[in-house]
C-alpha cells in the first residue's frame, strides 16, 4: 500500500483545485456531469468473452483521449467449465466494486480536506449458482450477500469515511434497482 503524496494543492494525490473547478463548473451548468461509459464485448468461445473499453461521452463531448482501448478477458474456472483465462464477470463486479468505493472514499475525502494515508480492502460474494442454472427459483440468480471491508489509515472517523464511500456510483447501482434494457439483435 502506498501512502498518498500531499501537497498545498493536493489532498490524497488529487487536485483539490482542479477537482473544485470541476465541481463548480458542473454546479453552473449540470449538463456537464452527464455522462456515457461504454463496453463492446465479443464472444470467443466456451465461456470466454473479451471487453473493450475505450471511447465514453463526458463534460458534454464525446471523450476520444485514450490512446488505446482498454481489454478485459471473462472466463470462468475450470469447475465451471471455462478455461481460465480471465476473471469471471461476478470477479470483476466484484472489482468494480472495490475500486469505486476506493476512488468515491478518497475523491470525496480529499474534497473535505481529509487525509487519507492507505487504503485497502477485501470483498466476498456469495452466490448459489443453482439459479443461474436454472434448477430452481427459490435462490437469486446473483449475488446473495456482498460483503466489503475496507480498512483506512485516516484520522477521520470510521463512519465519516463510510458515508463517503457510500458515493460510489457501483455502490448505488447494486444497493439500489437500476433499469437495464435488454435486447436481442440478429446479426
Amino acid at each position: 500500500m502506498a501512502s498518498a503524496v500531499q501537497t498545498a494543492q493536493s489532498v490524497n494525490g488529487v487536485d483539490v483545485s482542479a477537482l473544485k473547478q470541476t465541481i463548480g463548473a458542473i454546479h453552473q451548468d449540470p449538463a456537464l456531469g452527464k455522462f456515457q461509459f461504454r463496453v463492446r464485448n465479443r464472444w470467443l468461445g466456451a465461456a470466454h468473452n473479451q471487453s473493450t473499453i475505450r471511447d465514453f461521452y463526458g463534460a458534454g463531448q464525446e471523450d476520444n483521449s485514450r490512446e488505446q482501448a482498454y481489454v478485459f478477458d471473462c472466463d470462468e474456472p475450470p469447475v465451471l467449465l471455462g478455461q481460465d483465462q480471465g476473471a469471471n464477470p461476478v470477479e470483476y463486479l466484484l472489482n468494480a466494486l472495490a475500486g469505486c468505493l476506493t476512488t468515491a472514499l478518497v475523491m470525496h475525502a480529499a474534497a473535505r480536506g481529509i487525509r487519507i494515508e492507505s487504503v485497502c480492502s477485501e470483498l466476498e460474494g456469495d452466490i448459489d449458482i443453482r439459479g443461474f442454472l436454472g434448477l430452481t427459483d427459490e435462490v437469486p440468480r446473483g449475488f446473495q450477500k456482498i460483503r466489503v471491508a475496507i480498512h483506512v489509515k485516516s484520522d477521520a472517523p470510521p463512519e465519516k469515511l463510510k458515508e463517503l464511500a457510500a458515493y460510489s456510483p457501483v455502490f448505488n447501482t447494486i444497493v439500489n434497482p437500476t433499469p437495464v434494457e435488454l435486447q436481442i439483435l440478429p446479426d
